[in-house]
């Protein structure tokens, strides 16, 4: 196998992510990456906001206000939970779709092609020796978040991405049998 095809089969999410994120070159070919994700009709459906540093500490904030907002009750476990929610990773990537209506290009296809980027990010950042984490959630739908990171109406959060470098060793992933997911389509 080559080496890309060896980074395809065994990329998988870091259970733990440190320091150093990824710098700017590595950031660079992570959205030059990104934006060769497959996109019908040329719409790029996709844009990206970084948080790092101090922004980590506001977007739990954010995190916290919209799970009070949703469950005033929640103890102090689910607070400090959403609050610390953006420090996994000393650096976080929101992947945004902007749907557009198009005659010939679904909203559900262009969100894919944002999850595609999404997608070719991780693998860029793996590539470079970086690792990383794709969360969604709740947060990811919430209006308080959506709002606070300045989403048009017309947009839609696919997934906060989450980089660092791995703390530990990957994690070991059982082998899948192929034949499990495939079939032959024969009328």
């Amino acid at each position: 196998m080559s080496s890309i095809q060896d980074l395809l089969a065994q990329r998988n999410s870091a259970p733990k992510l440190t320091g150093p994120a990824p710098d700017a070159k590595t950031r660079e070919a992570m959205y030059r990456a990104a934006v060769r994700a497959p996109d019908h009709a040329w719409l790029q459906p996709w844009r990206f906001i970084e948080i790092e540093g101090e922004a980590r500490d506001a977007l739990g904030q954010i995190f916290c206000k919209a799970l009070l907002a949703s469950q005033p009750d929640a103890d102090d476990a689910a607070r400090t939970k959403a609050a610390n929610a953006p420090l996994r990773a000393p650096l976080l990537i929101t992947v945004v779709c902007r749907v557009q209506e198009h005659p010939k290009v679904p909203r559900d296809e262009q969100i894919i092609s944002a999850g595609c980027a999404a997608h070719a990010m991780l693998l860029a950042a793996e590539a470079a020796g970086f690792a990383g984490i794709w969360r969604t959630g709740s947060y990811a739908l919430d209006p308080i978040v959506t709002e606070a990171l300045g989403l048009g109406t017309d947009e839609e959060i696919v997934g906060f991405l989450y980089f660092g470098s791995r703390d530990g060793n990957p994690k070991r992933l059982p082998e899948r049998e192929i034949d499990n997911y495939v079939s032959r389509w024969d009328p």
